[in-house]
């Protein structure tokens, strides 16, 4: 069944006139009157729906069945990411998201490549937006992820944050998959450096905000790698794998 993120109010019984990119989405699919799709708005559990109406610019649809199953993992889980080369964040958002990220938050960080200007950074953050809705409805997540405004690290490190935070460096002596195995599944957020990692400097200030200093084992791993191994390593060890 064809599933799509419908920003609108839902409810069973109501005709729902679809958004243009999802109407246009559906004319593209060649989905025909009556055949059914699923929805979800982002505030939790999908519906099943009947297309009423389809053309190249409009797509009505009924509401009929709700859905309540949720598919969330049974933590917070924040991927504090500093911005990579090229294209790697829009394939990190990705995965992250399908992996059951419930935030991610874009870091300027010293040794970042990339430079946002404030237009650019507007630009970037409504494309990932759009990342986070494809990749949602593509994994069978109802709950979009948050995605916080780019920040500094160093600004970020110095809000205050109910969630535990766990710097990944090859300088730390503790391993993350050791540190999970003693501990309760908990709200936390995974720093992630650029391809050049955290600057000396930044990861003291981590340490010295409360971030605890954590390794994945022997092997430098990719700025794109890093993160995505590690919730996979949470959830192996807190379960939502």
């Amino acid at each position: 069944m064809p599933r799509f993120y419908c920003p609108l109010p839902l409810t069973i019984g109501a005709i729902v006139d679809l958004p243009d990119t999802l109407a246009h989405h559906v004319f593209v699919l060649r989905l025909e009157v009556g055949d059914s799709i699923q929805l979800f708005n982002g505030e939790g559990g999908a519906y099943v729906a009947t297309l009423t109406i389809i053309s190249k610019k409009q797509a009505c649809a009924e509401v009929k069945v709700f859905l309540p199953e949720e598919v969330e993992l049974p933590y917070a889980l924040t991927l504090a990411q500093a911005l990579p080369e090229g294209s790697k964040m829009d394939w990190i958002i990705e995965k992250a998201i399908e992996l059951g990220a419930s935030a991610i938050q874009p870091l300027s960080a010293q040794r970042c490549v990339v430079r946002l200007s404030n237009e650019r950074a507007e630009k970037k953050m409504a494309h990932w937006q759009g990342v986070i809705n494809s990749a949602t409805e593509q994994c069978g997540r109802n709950r979009l992820a948050h995605l916080g405004d780019l920040i500094d690290v160093q600004k970020w490190l110095a809000q205050q944050d109910l969630h535990k935070r766990i710097l990944l460096t090859p300088r730390a002596t503790s391993s993350l998959a050791d540190w999970a195995r003693h501990q309760a599944p908990q709200a936390v957020s995974i720093m992630i450096g650029p391809e050049g990692g955290f600057s000396e400097a930044e990861e003291q200030l981590a340490i010295n905000q409360g971030a605890l200093s954590l390794a994945m084992g022997p092997r430098i791993l990719r700025t794109e790698t890093a993160g995505l191994a590690a919730i996979a390593i949470l959830n192996a060890a807190w379960g939502g794998m």
